[in-house]
């Protein structure tokens, strides 16, 4: 027999976990949205969430929901999107499984996303750059690395997980300097360096070099073969 409780586990055991295999955090999501959603339709149903039907599963339930998001919990626009977004998914399930609320879910799927504003996009004018690497320490240990870092991230405008992720094999500083970026989907691109980027990062290198060197250098034997600093002596 099909009821709410077995559609709802169905959905995150078999659909969401095995055949969708989403991560933890997104699962979490999905289910803090249909805990919402069960609850609103069981207060508005009068009685326990246990005790919800199959007719509760409705489009008209879904605008009323989405209308509670708003005017009592204060959602905003793009919460409400996310919420419709969650309950697109799992009536297009639901579909699939009850038949007869096919007729609903097709319902839901016509509810449309409310526009939003996109967030107003913030820069620095290229004054405020030059001011701002202006200001950036001369001298110290990190200093070098400090100001290769940011003046990296400002030519190549790559995310910072594709910088965190970056290795030496992926530049190349002779001319023409270039690095080649991982970014997302896995696809890769190539993005010019400026000479002072790479004359930069050119240093930075050369700097980490010279301090390996001279630690390998402090662990030698007098023999000229290297001392292992965990070996008792």
């Amino acid at each position: 027999m099909t009821t709410v409780g077995s559609l709802v586990y169905q959905f995150f055991e078999h659909h969401l976990k095995a055949e969708r295999g989403l991560s933890q955090a997104s699962i979490r999501s999905y289910r803090d949205g249909i805990r919402l959603f069960l609850l609103f339709m069981a207060k508005t149903a009068g009685h326990p969430i246990s005790k919800l039907a199959l007719s509760d599963l409705s489009a008209d339930n879904v605008r009323a929901f989405l209308t509670y998001l708003e005017a009592e919990r204060g959602n905003n626009i793009r919460s409400r999107n996310h919420r419709l977004a969650m309950l697109h998914t799992f009536f297009g399930f639901v579909g699939g499984q009850a038949p007869e609320l096919l007729h609903e879910a097709e319902r839901v799927a016509a509810i449309p996303r409310k526009r939003t504003q996109p967030p107003a996009t913030r820069y620095l004018e290229r004054d405020e750059v030059e001011e701002l690497f202006a200001s950036l320490p001369r001298d110290g240990r990190l200093a070098t690395r400090d100001k290769a870092l940011l003046l990296f991230l400002y030519n190549t405008g790559a995310r910072a997980a594709e910088v965190v992720g970056l290795t030496i094999g992926q530049l190349v500083l002779a001319p023409p300097p270039r690095v080649n970026l991982h970014g997302k989907g896995g696809k890769w691109r190539t993005c010019p360096l400026w000479p002072e980027t790479a004359r930069v990062i050119d240093a930075m290198l050369r700097s980490r070099l010279a301090i390996s060197s001279a630690i390998k250098s402090s662990v030698l034997e007098h023999r000229g073969q290297a001392v292992d600093p965990l070996r008792p002596v």
